[in-house]
């Protein structure tokens, strides 16, 4: 029983730092809410350090890979993101204003198709077809409207509710996979209960000289 027992206990430690991860994502979304500005901005200098780094593992790839068909693709490609990176760490506010109009671009015409073809197909989820197509159209106008202003919270909006959402979700796994892994352990065969029947002092079976009493 040991081994199960310390497999048991290394899954309730594993999910327990689900759980714990998922604490922290909550908190850094809710903080993020509160604080929008900084969250922008946090989300702006993440983004251009993903596309740099991105971007330098990609050249070491190419470089790697140099005499195949795909190598000036890929230091193209590596290059355009290392360029970006670097353009969005050194101007993170500019960078945003871009990136939110588009969004709104996005919001917009994803809104607008989404009307279009509701109206059009008329399917059997036309109403809530329509109500996506009414909320992203409704959105990108907003964001246009009050742009360049919004270009300070929507991102960081959208940062920090997505970092929210991914906590509350790690949290729900690792709890519940606790739990499971409790009533699986909790649920086993324990002892003797279930188990093979108990033998007596004389060698016999209790139980079967339970149920057969003539033969004692």
């Amino acid at each position: 029983m040991t081994g199960p027992a310390q497999e048991s206990r290394k899954l309730r430690r594993s999910f327990g730092w689900l759980a714990a991860l998922g604490v922290i994502l909550v908190i850094a979304g809710i903080v993020g809410l509160v604080y929008v500005g900084v969250a922008t901005l946090t989300s702006m200098l993440l983004f251009g350090w993903l596309l740099l780094v991105g971007g330098l593992v990609g050249l070491l790839h190419a470089v790697e890979s140099r005499g195949s068909s795909f190598f000036w693709l890929g230091v193209v490609v590596a290059a355009l993101n290392i360029a970006a990176g670097v353009v969005v760490i050194r101007h993170p506010e500019g960078s945003a204003e871009a990136l939110t109009m588009f969004a709104a671009l996005l919001f917009l015409t994803g809104g607008l198709f989404r009307l279009v073809g509701s109206l059009v197909v008329r399917g059997p989820q036309f109403g809530w077809t329509l109500l996506q197509g009414a909320f992203g159209l409704l959105l990108g106008v907003l964001v246009l409207v009050n742009w360049p202003e919004s270009s300070r919270y929507v991102l960081g909006t959208f940062f920090s509710l997505a970092l929210l959402f991914d906590g509350l979700g790690l949290i729900a796994i690792g709890v519940g996979g606790r739990r499971i892994v409790e009533m699986v352990t909790d649920g086993g065969p324990a002892g003797g209960a279930g188990g093979a029947p108990r033998t007596g002092a004389d060698g016999l079976s209790e139980r079967s000289s339970e149920e057969n009493p003539d033969r004692s």
